[in-house]
This record gives C-alpha cells, sequence and structure tokens, in this order.
C-alpha cells in the first residue's frame, strides 16, 4: 500500500528515527491502518541496550506505534508537509509491555483511531510480533504550527 518512500513524504522522521519500513492496510473510512517494521541487528539502539541480549526499548516501539498512528492521521485529514503544521507526540496511557522485541521480529503495528476532536488525535494501537502481543497502548497526537 505504501512503501518507505511513500513513508517519507508522510512523516518528518530520518535514519535512524524513522521507524516505519510499510503501511500494509488501511481502511480511512473505518479509522485503521496496519504497518511494519523489519527489526535487524543493525539497529542503532542494540549495541547498549542489551549487550550480549538485543532488545528493543520500550520507548522506541512506543515510538514506532506513534509514527504508525500519524500516518493514519496524516491519510485521514489530507494534512501534507508543505502546510507548518506537525503532529506531536501528545500523550500515552495504559502503555503495557508483554514480550521483548529482539533481532528478526517483524513488528505489525494495529491503529485504530479512536476519536478526534479539533487539533488532538487519540488511538489504540497494538504491537504484535506474530500473533503475540508485544505492546499495547493509547496514544495521542496533537496538530501544532511549527515554529520559523
Amino acid at each position: 500500500m505504501f512503501d518507505i518512500r511513500d513513508i517519507l513524504k508522510m512523516l518528518p522522521h530520518r535514519y535512524p528515527f524513522l521507524l516505519i519500513d510499510r503501511v500494509i492496510a488501511m481502511d480511512l473510512e473505518a479509522g485503521r491502518l496496519t504497518a511494519l517494521k523489519n527489526v535487524t541487528y543493525n539497529e542503532p539502539f542494540f549495541p547498549g541496550h542489551f549487550p550480549g541480549l538485543p532488545t528493543m526499548p520500550g520507548v522506541i516501539i512506543l515510538e514506532a506505534m506513534a509514527q504508525a498512528s500519524g500516518i493514519l492521521a496524516v491519510q485521514k485529514s489530507g494534512l501534507r508537509a508543505d502546510t507548518g503544521l506537525i503532529l506531536y507526540f501528545a500523550g500515552i496511557d495504559g502503555a503495557r509491555f508483554k514480550r521483548p522485541v529482539v533481532p528478526g521480529d517483524q513488528l505489525h503495528f494495529e491503529v485504530e483511531l479512536d476519536k478526534q476532536k479539533r487539533d488532538l488525535w487519540k488511538f489504540k494501537v497494538n504491537a504484535m510480533v506474530g500473533a503475540e502481543l508485544a505492546c499495547c497502548a493509547e496514544l495521542m497526537c496533537v496538530l501544532k504550527q511549527i515554529a520559523d
């Protein structure tokens, strides 16, 4: 559906902080999106987290979940990079980590728009590895004007 070239047009993030590789499904009417991240041993955080036991940091998983949510918001709203507006991560509720994410895993992010009111967007997101839940959370993003 969307490959990395498309994602680069939708999100301001760049290496090493662009954490979504592909969008594989989206239903704008239902407010749902499925994206994925291929977790490789070459990720910049693995040498220090943890030496000898590479584990993806939970905050990085949450950031990837927020980026997947941001893609849904961009698509649903029609927001474009040249508008001078950006979606900022605004909050996390109920985050739970259920299994470690390690090199070789493929994270699937299942994003559902819970509600949107003016400039505030709220999402329910699951991060899955295969059929196993790795992380779940409710995330909020806010639309802001970029300061010059």
